[in-house]
């Protein structure tokens, strides 16, 4: 009994480090994200070609790894990241990503569009890694997002939008907003609507 109960509790930790793992992985893709709003204010169009063609690659190697044919790279990083949800599905955090930042940069002036791109990458990013790190009292009615990840959120978003503005207002208000949305059940869906409503936001409050 001891000997079972040792190995059960040794395959709860190798799965809690590995989902650990892949989340670090696939935060680090939305972290990554951050220096987008640089290179968006001096090459705005290749910028959003390269996204534009990247959204299409990504999509046609998804479609063909659910047919059992993978693509070299783009079907390994999709494995090292994908959730437990999303296994024999298609993954749509990458498209919904590079989507967000997609049209963000296309409505938005560049300083809102980089206030919300660096909330999608900084507050979604930070809040689930925070979440599954340190995260014991979850958040009721919001599919087990956390206090910790919530306040990350608005730590995160807070600071970046502060630093890309140097208005406390916009920054609180962004990030006020920006944590409710994280708090959403909508999934990969966060990572459109967080640099739209966001950077709308800002775009409004901005003098």
């Amino acid at each position: 009994m001891k000997n079972s109960s040792c190995k059960t509790i040794g395959i709860i930790k190798r799965q809690y480090l590995n989902d650990i793992k892949k989340e670090v992985f696939r935060k680090s893709i939305h972290i990554c994200s951050a220096f987008l709003p640089f290179l968006l204010n001096y090459l705005k169009w290749p910028v959003l070609i390269a996204l534009g063609l990247a959204i299409i690659a990504y999509s046609i190697a998804e479609l063909l790894r659910l047919k059992g044919i993978t693509i070299p790279l783009i079907s390994d990083v999709t494995a090292a990241a994908a959730r437990k949800r999303d296994e024999n599905k298609f993954v749509l955090g990458p498209v919904t990503l590079a989507l967000g930042i997609f049209i963000s940069a296309l409505l938005w002036e560049p300083l809102p569009a980089s206030i919300g791109i660096y909330a999608l990458a900084f507050g979604d990013g930070l809040a689930s890694l925070s979440g599954k790190l340190f995260g014991k009292v979850q958040i009721p009615l919001t599919q087990g997002k956390t206090a910790v990840g919530s306040l990350t959120c608005f730590a995160a978003i807070f600071t970046s939008s502060f630093i890309a503005s140097g208005n406390s207002y916009v920054a609180l208000v962004v990030a006020s907003v920006g944590m409710f949305i994280e708090l959403m059940p909508i999934k990969d869906f966060d990572n459109i609507i967080i640099p739209i409503v966001l950077g709308g936001i800002a775009q409004h409050l901005l003098p």
